[in-house]
């Protein structure tokens, strides 16, 4: 997404480019508010119905102080479960999608993954899928929108809010990133990488989120 610069009357193509350039550019900025509005309400949020039951046990566990097994492992399983669909159509649709996306085949996966989120649209992990392969696209607006639904179905998703984090990093929003990361952590408080992230920023940052 092209953002307006100088004048909006003298971007490439008159004052009617220039109208639309601005518009894009406020359509981006409202859907990072958003996004980053619901995340710091997450913790006052239910997940959506027919989320695997298996996870609540796993979440409680996953933020005991005392798990019964490595938090790696627990990490696993939550993901296993995120990531499978009793669709067997659809779970292969997504094997197939990750497969392009780490082979860089971006288009395939688009095409890929918008199938599968309006075939399954409330299946949260085909939504932050496509969210990551529009944040590696620089898709920054249409990541966080996806995020955002990803997050409304599943709000203890710690990977789509850290994933929301990089895009506030890239947009120059140091501050924001803290304050996801810090959610993160708040969902699962064994990501030893993010308080790394979060210790090495808050170090360079005033702690006031705006």
């Amino acid at each position: 997404m092209r953002r307006p610069r100088g004048v909006i009357g003298l971007a490439p193509g008159g004052v009617g480019a220039g109208i639309a350039a601005a518009s894009r550019f406020g359509i981006h900025a409202v859907m990072l508010t958003d996004t980053f509005k619901l995340i710091l309400s997450l913790n006052r949020l239910r997940p959506a119905p027919g989320q695997p039951n298996r996870l609540d046990g796993l979440f409680a566990d996953l933020r005991s102080d005392r798990p019964a097994r490595p938090a790696h492992e627990i990490e696993d399983a939550i993901w296993a479960l995120w990531t499978s669909h009793e669709d067997a159509g659809a779970a292969a649709l997504m094997e197939r999608a990750i497969s392009l996306i780490g082979g860089k085949k971006h288009d395939a996966a688009d095409h890929m993954l918008t199938d599968l989120v309006q075939a399954q649209p409330l299946w949260a992990e085909a939504w932050n899928k496509r969210a990551t392969l529009y944040y590696l696209m620089g898709r920054d607006s249409d990541s966080a929108a996806d995020i955002k639904r990803t997050l409304e179905l599943e709000p203890r998703h710690f990977g789509a809010v850290c994933g929301f984090a990089q895009i506030c990093l890239r947009q120059g929003d140091p501050q924001k990133a803290v304050a996801c990361f810090e959610m993160a952590l708040v969902l699962n408080p064994h990501l030893e990488q993010v308080r790394k992230i979060v210790k090495h920023l808050s170090g360079n940052l005033p702690r006031t989120i705006n």
